[in-house]
């Protein structure tokens, strides 16, 4: 569920005709490729070769170095020690009792670690707040392969489900859900379509008790019953009702359940060993236990959940749900990972076309700012994805302590998966293990400088503020101008960089006009953007901009100029780097920091010369 603003989102893209934005609004003319993709298979990855007709298999996963991955080891050294913190109290409790951690770019998976017990307690003392140890040998450490209650990033799967059918043309995005199941009418729930299921915006209430209903009949009468508490379409709020609604709709269309669905459409084309709803009792000793689930803090006695679906409503439907109940490990949700990022295939499978995986990936949530959304995906939530958050970032998190994250624009992923509600979900509270595996994993991908082996960068940290203050320079003539190449990825709004001056006539610190340009793709135009205020915030596209500020009016003064970069908390971007300093008067240069000198006379706080 997303909490935080993350600022804005991406606009809506052109996507083979399939996208069209008109007017500010968005709508859906007919998939370009659905009447095409009828052949896909019983199981969707059996289309053959997936590079796009070139006959060539697509990435598969293998494990390497983080220099074979094109990642700094430092960052990801400090990733797994960051989170062997949060196994002990943070602040009062635990976040976790263990976790297993994948990272990667590419098809290299550059780390993969699992720490603390996957089952240590067999109960919690609510007079007490604490857990009720296992003997010591009766407790399982975690382990690479430990399988977990996915909880809600099950809809990911789900949503790949039915943007397959979509592709197929047996669902339409833009179609009314009581087409498919008359039922769902009911209520004020006519209107409400499959794209307001997958994006959140159908209306639904955020959640309702289903399980307390004594049959599945009884549940879907509920759920059939219930009304909408706004509008269709009016406001994002996140509800599972959403993703179970899709599931009745999946099954109607396919005549076949959801767990046959997943293992024929997702997991037996991608070789997803240990993926699934309801695993056997022979995967027990495997699986990370949950929660000792009994009221108040839950809604059903069940005591230790360890093997079993942890959601309440889930459970109630026998474990198969749209919205929870996939059990899986790291590597496989790796898979899954790559899977998207190679536009939907893995080696000779193919279970989705790229034109899909951009849809999936595409923000259809604009007129809600700060939550972005895609089909299924959430996007650009720096409250779970750190410093990997951008506008095409992708992801999910679970209750039950699970997460994925997505990253196109440097083919990175990212894995966490920890048994956050061990023994009770009132120990953990925020995402900062989320937060700060992703904060680790950006660091690691470097950036290269803009000139020369290394920049000036402004470092990771939150609720600071650093500056990078020039010399003293006397400007004579009215043709004085700064250059630089700059670089930046922050927190929009929240994290602000900005260009300042101070000089004998104006001694307090002023914001400085400047015009960045970039070279546009692919037709090497150049397109400048003027910043009237001074200062950047958000997100840069991962390219140099070439920077130009007008000095002029600052004509016989003696000026210093500085970039002051302030950060919010708990949540930062990837920073900022500043390179090619140069300060012009007239004809004459008077400072640049390619010229040792010059550069050995900049004051750095909190900024440091970087190479990557």
């Amino acid at each position: 569920m997303s909490g935080d603003a993350a600022g804005g989102g991406i606009s809506r893209r052109r996507l083979g005709g399939g996208v069209l934005a008109l007017g500010g609004a968005l709508a859906l003319a007919p998939i370009p490729f659905a009447d095409a993709a009828t052949t896909i298979g019983a199981g969707a990855g059996s289309a053959g070769p997936a590079g796009s007709g070139s006959g060539r298999p697509a990435v598969t996963l293998r494990r390497g170095s983080p220099a074979r991955a094109g990642l700094l080891p430092g960052p990801l050294e400090r990733l797994v020690a960051d989170a062997e913190a949060f196994l002990e109290p943070s602040p009062a409790h635990p976040w976790y009792a263990g976790a297993v951690l994948l990272a990667g770019r590419g098809g290299t998976v550059a780390l993969h670690r699992s720490i603390g017990k996957a089952v240590r307690y067999s109960a919690y003392d609510e007079t007490t707040d604490t857990g009720v140890e296992f003997p010591a040998d009766r407790q399982i450490a975690m382990a690479e392969d430990t399988v977990f209650d996915l909880a809600s990033v099950s809809k990911l799967f789900t949503s790949i489900l039915a943007v397959q059918q979509i592709e197929r043309g047996s669902l339409a995005l833009e179609e009314r859900v009581a087409s498919y199941l008359p039922d769902f009418g009911g209520a004020g729930k006519q209107d409400v379509t499959v794209r307001q299921l997958l994006t959140h915006t159908s209306g639904f209430a955020a959640w309702i008790p289903l399980y307390k209903e004594p049959t599945r009949e009884a549940m879907l009468r509920r759920l059939w019953d219930e009304a909408p508490t706004s509008p269709p379409g009016g406001v994002y709020r996140y509800s599972d009702l959403n993703l179970i609604s899709l599931q009745l709709v999946l099954e109607k269309i396919t005549g076949r359940a959801l767990d046959v669905l997943l293992r024929e459409e997702i997991t037996a084309p991608l070789g997803l060993q240990r993926t699934r709803f309801t695993p056997p009792p022979s995967w027990r000793p495997k699986i990370a236990a949950t929660e000792d689930m009994r009221q108040p803090w839950s809604g059903l006695d069940r005591g230790l959940v360890w093997g079993e679906v942890h959601d309440e409503n889930a459970y109630g439907f026998g474990g198969v749900a749209g919205h929870a109940g996939v059990f899986s490990c790291a590597w496989d949700l790796a898979v899954l990972g790559r899977t998207l990022l190679s536009g939907g295939a893995y080696g000779r499978a193919r279970i989705l076309r790229p034109e899909s995986v951009e849809l999936m990936f595409t923000d259809f949530n604009t007129d809600f700012p700060g939550d972005a959304h895609g089909l299924g995906f959430e996007l650009y939530q720096h409250w779970y994805m750190g410093a990997m958050a951008t506008p095409r970032t992708a992801g999910h998190t679970g209750f039950t302590g699970t997460s994925l994250v997505l990253d196109p624009t440097t083919d990175s992923f990212l894995v966490v998966l920890g048994n956050s509600v061990h023994p009770v979900r009132g120990w953990r509270s925020g995402s900062a293990p989320r937060v700060a595996a992703a904060d680790h994993l950006a660091r690691a991908v470097p950036v290269s400088a803009g000139r020369g082996r290394s920049a000036w960068f402004s470092g990771m940290a939150a609720g600071t503020t650093a500056t990078l203050t020039l010399p003293p320079l006397r400007l004579a003539t009215g043709e004085g101008r700064l250059r630089c190449s700059l670089w930046w990825d922050t927190e929009p709004e929240t994290d602000v960089l900005v260009l300042e001056a101070s000089d004998e006539v104006d001694p307090a610190w002023l914001p400085v006009p400047f015009t960045t340009t970039v070279t546009s793709r692919p037709s090497g135009e150049e397109a400048g953007t003027p910043h009237p205020a001074g200062s950047v915030s958000g997100w840069s596209g991962r390219v140099w901009h070439r920077l130009h500020a007008d000095l002029a009016d600052r004509r016989g003064r003696r000026v210093r100029l500085r970039w002051r970069y302030a950060t919010g908390a708990p949540y930062v971007g990837r920073g900022v780097y500043v390179d090619a300093l140069r300060v012009d008067d007239g004809n004459r240069t008077v400072f640049d920091d390619s010229r040792h000198g010059d550069a050995a006379r900049v004051e750095a706080a909190g900024w440091s010369v970087s190479a990557d």
